[in-house]
């Protein structure tokens, strides 16, 4: 499986719905949203600043990690940014590709 991690800031019903549920609430809710698609869970934490919410998830693939993704952003209570996560191993076997490339201008 696929790591990826998942911000997201909550906006508008969003915060009056963690203020009425919880915290518990919510990761409970996300965590059966990553299992709808084949996923898990490894981290969940929220956070003071920019970002209420940093997720470290398990996914099958792309397309699961992108429903999520999508799911979360269309129910209009949060904002949702989606980073693939990369092991040590396979930047290693990135480095040792050698890829063609001309840079513009050149």
């Amino acid at each position: 499986m696929a790591k990826y991690l998942i911000q997201a800031s909550y906006i508008g019903e969003g915060i009056k719905g963690l203020l009425k549920e919880g915290g518990s609430s919510r990761r409970t809710a996300v965590e059966k949203l990553a299992e709808s698609v084949g996923g898990t869970i490894e981290a969940y934490y929220y956070a003071f600043g920019d970002t209420d919410l940093f997720v470290i998830a398990d996914m099958p693939d792309h397309a699961a990690a992108t429903a999520v993704s999508l799911t979360a952003g269309a129910a209009g209570t949060a904002t949702v940014k989606v980073t693939v996560l990369l092991t040590a191993e396979e930047v290693d076997a990135a480095v040792k590709k050698s890829p063609s490339y001309r840079p513009p201008g050149q």
